[in-house]
């Protein structure tokens, strides 16, 4: 295993000669549609350089400069231009966009961010496991006999959005309706965000009203779930946490849950269906490998292509001055699959000792969901696993464009279901005899 590096990013006002010739970094366009991340361009781009150039900033393309340069104290969260990027300086996403918790930075940021903490906690998500098995073993169930499904919306959509609503307290009956706004949100994350900005701005409007509702619906009679504890903490101390940074908060725990999950876990399905040695593995020994599982996966192919970052002043790394104010594009996929940093990198080891990933960022804009999304995960994942075999993704699978945030559209999957008495030690088996 190669060892890591302990490079940091040193601020300077001036640039200095580099003292070695440099390769020239070649330039990716991030922005096309047909942009991939596992393209031959994209290697070629990462052996020949630290980085990239884009249209907007650079990519950084190997785990170690990755693994520096997030723990830099001169990057800011770097998403905030995101919609500017792309045309989009006004309306209801723009709006709600430069206010979430997201891209807010320095006290305002460590004020939410302490207040919302413990509901996410693993202490917190412990006890929901079995909701989530019971969840996933019922979905299957709909379709296991078929030998074939539309794993996006008949198990990823279903069983992400009701955990969301298991989560925050809200009527599973509603998973529709809100599983359709976060996805159509979820668009402004990706490049097509100005060709569909107009129902973007629509289901931000429709998601806000939502919101407000359910504030109001816990305010009237509170629940002693998530929602109802942020609403008390609102009321008891108005200085803590304002109405609009509350609503704010809920329309992005709302869309984020249900957005990276449903995304996540096709993605996972698409790795592990071509390496059935690992699912096997995993099917094997759920207990064992679940957790390895989950990393596995968001390493070689997180939802989240890329991390963004700003430069917060004008300081050197390696032979490059960065600019004040340059976005940096971390890529998760291209470190997470280094092979500077992993052996055999592209493929799935459930029993390899990996460093760790940057699916879910990192410093302090580690995603706050980061315990339910692990869980949620890895129990989908070995449930799946001890249900179904010979994994086969269909060729007429659509996905969404690989940058920014990517997942399936339509994940069509034949598979052979498995006996139930091929796994006796299964857990939800025990629970369920």
């Amino acid at each position: 295993m190669t060892t890591r590096p302990t490079t940091t990013a040193q601020p300077t006002t001036t640039a200095q000669p580099a003292t070695t010739a440099q390769p020239t970094p070649s330039h990716l366009d991030i922005g096309d549609t047909r942009f991939r991340m596992d393209s031959e361009e994209v290697r070629k781009a990462r052996d020949a350089h630290w980085y990239a150039r884009t249209d907007w900033g650079i990519a950084v393309l190997r785990y170690e400069d990755s693994t520096a340069l997030l723990k830099s104290p001169l990057l800011t969260q770097g998403s905030a231009k995101w919609p500017a990027q792309h045309g989009v300086v006004e309306g209801h996403f723009d709006e709600w966009w430069r206010k979430t918790l997201l891209v807010l930075e320095g006290d305002e940021h460590h004020r939410i961010r302490r207040l919302v903490n413990p509901a996410f906690s693993a202490r917190r998500v412990a006890p929901l496991h079995a909701k989530f098995q019971a969840l996933a073993d019922g979905l299957v169930d709909e379709w296991i006999d078929d030998g074939r499904t539309e794993f996006a919306s008949r198990f990823a959509a279903p069983y992400a959005t009701r955990i969301l609503c298991v989560m925050l307290g809200i009527d599973e009956g509603d998973w529709k309706k809100i599983h359709e706004l976060a996805s159509t949100i979820g668009l402004g994350l990706g490049v097509t965000i100005q060709e569909n900005i107009a129902r973007i701005d629509r289901a931000v409007v429709e998601l806000t009203e939502y919101a407000e509702s359910l504030v109001r619906s816990r305010r009237e009679s509170p629940r002693g779930d998530i929602l109802s504890t942020l609403v008390e903490t609102r009321d008891e101390d108005a200085g803590k946490l304002s109405d609009e940074e509350l609503i704010n908060l809920v329309i992005l725990l709302i869309f984020a849950g249900i957005d990276t999950t449903r995304n996540q876990l096709s993605l996972a399905v698409q790795a592990f269906a071509e390496q059935p040695d690992q699912w096997e593995k995993l099917a094997s020994d759920p207990e064992r490998y679940s957790a390895a599982a989950t990393e596995e996966a968001l390493r070689v192919n997180p939802i989240g292509r890329w991390i963004s970052r700003e430069a917060a002043e004008t300081f050197r790394y390696k032979e490059r001055t960065i600019e004040k104010g340059t976005t940096l594009h971390l890529f998760t996929k291209t470190s997470g699959t280094d092979p500077a940093a992993f052996d055999d990198p592209d493929r799935i080891d459930l029993d390899a000792e990996r460093p760790p990933h940057f699916a879910f960022g990192g410093g302090l804009h580690h995603c706050l969901g980061h315990f339910v999304a692990r869980a949620d995960i890895g129990v989908a994942l070995s449930t799946l696993a001890t249900r179904l075999t010979d994994l086969r993704v269909e060729d007429d699978a659509e996905w969404l464009p690989d940058s920014g945030n990517t997942g399936a559209v339509a994940l069509p999957l034949t598979f052979t279901p498995r006996s139930r008495t091929a796994f006796p030690n299964r857990a939800s088996d025990r629970r369920n005899p």
